[in-house]
């Protein structure tokens, strides 16, 4: 699929006066943001994330993934990602892989019997325990980078993407664009209608519409787009969804 690109004037209005968005904004003045790179868009599994350098971190971290699923969002999410440093492979790959794996530990402290009751009903994207969820994430990632060698300024630009990743509306780099875009594409892959379909407490059918409705325009950049395009075309052939509603 190709999405046509428009001019993002009208959509940084939100920014306000908030220079980094802005910046990203005239960097890439049109969205999606087109890919230099190539786009691989056959389903996830088929290339998991291999970078064997962040096995430490993920071990660090395995009591972080043991909330909310996120033993299944993080490593899908992470496999995404890597896919979207191939296609824009001027960004700092290791920002947004390590950005990635660590953005949704945060769940894991803070009160888990709010999770699901505020973190995915109602307006769900401006209730509380999602801001607290980022900056316990930046807590999470400013507790384990230092000890695998990471620089102080490294993990500093790790928790300004984590920190908003959910309740901030807009990216403030080509970096955090590609994590966002990478935590959305994992929930059009059958593991992630899956599993948050169960969260938000809707069939499979009213949940891939929401994507198509609600998620996809929310996606920054065009191999986001076209990943998204091909999974969700998958999994709703494969759900049945025209059928089972």
């Amino acid at each position: 699929m190709t999405t046509p690109k428009t001019p993002v004037a009208e959509a940084v209005t939100d920014a306000g006066t908030n220079r980094a968005a802005a910046d990203f904004a005239a960097a890439y003045p049109v969205r999606p943001v087109p890919a230099p790179g190539p786009v691989d868009t056959a389903p996830i599994a088929t290339t998991p994330a291999a970078l064997e350098e962040l096995d430490q971190l993920w071990r660090s971290v395995v009591h972080e993934t043991r909330t909310r699923g996120n033993d299944i969002h993080l490593p899908i999410s992470l496999a995404f990602a890597e896919r979207l440093c191939r296609a824009y492979p001027d960004a700092d790959a290791e920002l947004v892989r390590v950005a990635t794996l660590l953005h949704d530990t945060g769940w894991a402290h803070v009160d888990e019997s709010r999770i699901i009751s505020e973190g995915f009903a109602g307006d769900w994207r401006k209730a509380a325990i999602r801001y607290e969820h980022e900056k316990q994430g930046c807590d999470v990632a400013r507790r384990v980078l230092p000890d695998l060698g990471y620089a102080p300024e490294f993990i500093e630009r790790v928790c300004a993407i984590i920190d908003g990743h959910d309740t901030r509306p807009v990216a403030h780099s080509m970096e955090d664009a590609l994590m966002r875009d990478a935590d959305r594409l994992w929930r059009f892959d059958q593991a992630g209608i899956a599993l948050a379909s169960t969260w938000f407490k809707m069939d499979p059918a009213t949940y891939t519409d929401r994507l198509a409705a609600e998620i996809v325009p929310e996606l920054i950049t065009q191999a986001a787009h076209d990943m998204a395009a091909a999974d969700l075309n998958r999994s709703t052939a494969l759900l049945k969804t025209a059928v089972i509603r």
